[in-house]
């Protein structure tokens, strides 16, 4: 199945500004960004950013960026990109890793610059806050960086006592979550004004993939092991709900809210599914689709309905309606990817 251009499909994205205006005045996120400019994804085993027509889903370019890039963070103005390139392993397994950010101007389409993280090693997970200071978790370093991205240098290196892999700065750019797999058996909570360690959540088997809600009231996280989402309190750092994941047979992979926070999407990769919640009604029906082979990274369009999932295994992205929970298109992108933005 591919994707089509249709009347329908034009219309709605001509629709895209006002929708992303509405959705971005009622719940900011700059760390869950949508737009009507363009849509970038990073392309982890094809070693490239790579840039999309929102609409026909065709390349229109793409950047060499290093060896094995990980996620991407947008400035607040949408205006530039920061790419973590970690190195040529995987986590556990990193024998050469990497130590720069790649810096991607999204309007000229071109790498403007690279940040070295030196001494810190192996950059994987990425966000930003609304005063534009980009945080960066170092997993074979065990920080998480506070980098200063005109500056290009780092601010400070916070302890944060687990391999930090994937994390979430809440929208408000209070605190940070970080999400240590199965190294540590605990969330570290992250005191971005005071930059230091305040608190552990315990999560007996590990942690996975991990999301704030546009609200900022609640962060979500998968257990490493069991196929179930725990649900943390930010104002008491505690988890007061575990949600089962119907039909994953272990740990899901990520997870993010749309957008405008009604629902909640996760994925796994055996078998290749996609798992869609109601974000005021967990414990209610979940629709499961399958996708293309080991999905990924989530992006959202601006008509508050698509998303699509990159398909890592496979070089393909799939086309998501979340409002009729169906797969509506599937197409090529690259060799594996692991982050899709549109902005």
């Amino acid at each position: 199945m591919t994707s089509r251009i249709s009347r329908h499909a034009l219309a709605t994205f001509l629709a895209f500004g006002v929708i992303a205006a509405a959705v971005s005045a009622a719940a900011p996120d700059p760390n869950n960004p949508t737009g009507t400019h363009g849509l970038v994804m990073v392309d982890k085993l094809g070693g490239h950013v790579r840039f999309f027509d929102p609409i026909s889903h065709t390349e229109l370019s793409n950047l060499a960026i290093g060896v094995n890039p990980h996620e991407l963070a947008i400035s607040p103005d949408h205006k530039t990109a920061y790419v973590p390139v970690y190195g040529d392993g995987v986590y556990g397994d990193n024998p050469h890793p990497g130590h720069t950010i790649g810096i991607v101007d999204l309007v000229s389409r071109q790498v403007v610059g690279m940040i070295d993280v030196s001494p810190y090693i192996a950059p994987h997970g990425v966000q930003v806050d609304f005063a534009g200071t980009v945080y960066v978790t170092c997993d074979s370093s065990r920080k998480l960086l506070v980098i200063n991205p005109k500056k290009r240098s780092i601010e400070a290196a916070i302890d944060e006592e687990g391999t930090g892999h994937w994390l979430v700065v809440l929208p408000d750019g209070s605190k940070a979550y970080v999400a240590n797999k199965q190294d540590k058996p605990f969330v570290s909570v992250i005191d971005l004004k005071a930059r230091k360690m305040v608190g552990r959540v315990p999560t007996p088997n590990g942690t996975q993939g991990i999301a704030a809600s546009p609200d900022g009231k609640q962060v979500v996280v998968l257990d490493f092991v069991k196929p179930v989402m725990m649900v943390i309190d930010t104002t008491t750092d505690k988890i007061v709900d575990t949600i089962p994941l119907k039909d994953n047979p272990g740990g899901a992979y990520r997870v993010r809210f749309t957008p405008d926070g009604s629902k909640i999407l996760t994925n796994n990769g055996s078998p290749a599914i996609v798992n869609i919640l109601d974000a005021s009604n967990l414990h209610g029906e979940q629709h499961v689709l399958r996708v293309g082979k080991d999905p990924m990274g989530f992006g959202f369009a601006p008509d508050g309905r698509t998303a699509l999932v990159g398909n890592h295994g496979d070089g393909t992205v799939s086309i998501i309606d979340v409002k009729q929970a169906r797969v509506t298109g599937n197409f090529p992108a690259g060799t594996g990817i692991e982050f899709i933005s549109y902005y």
